[in-house]
């Protein structure tokens, strides 16, 4: 333990404090967290309410406001149950998650098809990602963190039921082997790419960059597409995963059509429950050539 990391660890051991309180306590705080937050961070208030307005212009201003409040209040309620996800047992995960249609899952294996799981930026996003590895012993891709003491924690707690964990910039060659031989791929798939590897295709209407690796994947391992969502359940209840039938007529062969299609998928779940999306960050980042930038 270097001295260059001692603040995170003392951060680390502080949450797994916090995840020793029950869910409902850490519910009701992480709303007081959020509304602080939203006067103290006027930075990500700004890209937020910028994402709202541009996806949703039907909404008056008010009730923008509240769903902006409502967004803030979920993120800082999921950073609070960081710990019980980085650490709860598979017994607490069973008692405090429930999965709507898992049976799609094994359906889809059944049928000799490799499954992946599409999994938008909703702030429950982890929790369905680590929670299934105890039914299925599944592959996810992840980014490697530039802090190593946080990244070994994140890789431990994501991979602690079985799931094997790939690095975005490695060989994809072992996500392949893996989903060839039976294990679902949990898949992040609305990160910015950046313009070299951008194909630009619809969300809310708006050009977005998008990876166009979705279909290539789905293709080289005959796999269904699922989409799959996270929800936190009002009051600290706990969570909710839903998963949705595969996405008809997919890939369909033509990249461009395969990062529109994705993008509806993913604006559909959104639409399910906008306040619990990843309002936060710079979704509309990269631009076409010749776009005005979005986040002035």
């Amino acid at each position: 333990m270097t001295p260059r990391y001692w603040l995170t660890w003392t951060g680390l051991g502080i949450l797994w404090l916090v995840s020793l309180m029950p869910l409902p306590v850490l519910f009701y705080a992480g709303g007081l967290l959020g509304d602080l937050l939203l006067r103290l961070v006027p930075s990500r208030r700004k890209i937020a309410l910028q994402n709202l307005q541009l996806c949703f212009p039907e909404l008056s201003g008010t009730e923008t406001d509240r769903m902006l409040r409502r967004n803030f209040q979920n993120t800082a309620r999921m950073f609070l149950f960081s710990g019980f996800v980085w650490w709860g047992s598979c017994q607490t995960f069973g008692k405090a998650i429930r999965v709507q249609n898992a049976h799609l899952i094994d359906q889809s294996l059944s049928e000799g098809h490799g499954v992946i799981l599409l999994a938008p930026h909703f702030v429950a996003m982890e929790v369905a990602g680590i929670f299934l590895s105890t039914r299925y012993p599944g592959v996810s891709i992840y980014q490697r963190s530039k802090n190593q003491a946080l990244d070994r924690v994140m890789l431990k707690a994501r991979s602690r039921f079985g799931g094997q964990m790939i690095e975005r910039k490695s060989d994809m060659r072992s996500l392949i082997r893996a989903m060839r031989k039976g294990r679902p791929c949990y898949y992040l798939p609305d990160q910015d790419p950046g313009p070299r590897r951008a194909v630009f295709a619809p969300f809310f209407g708006i050009p977005t960059a998008t990876w166009p690796v979705l279909g290539r994947i789905a293709t080289l391992t005959d796999a269904k597409v699922l989409p799959c969502t996270t929800h936190l359940l009002p009051g600290g209840a706990g969570f909710e995963i839903i998963i949705d039938p595969p996405i008809l007529d997919f890939p369909t062969g033509e990249t461009v059509a395969d990062c529109e299609i994705m993008n509806q998928a993913i604006e559909n779940c959104v639409r399910r429950m906008p306040d619990q999306y990843f309002w936060v960050h710079k979704r509309f980042k990269t631009r076409p050539r010749g776009s005005p930038d979005l986040y002035p």
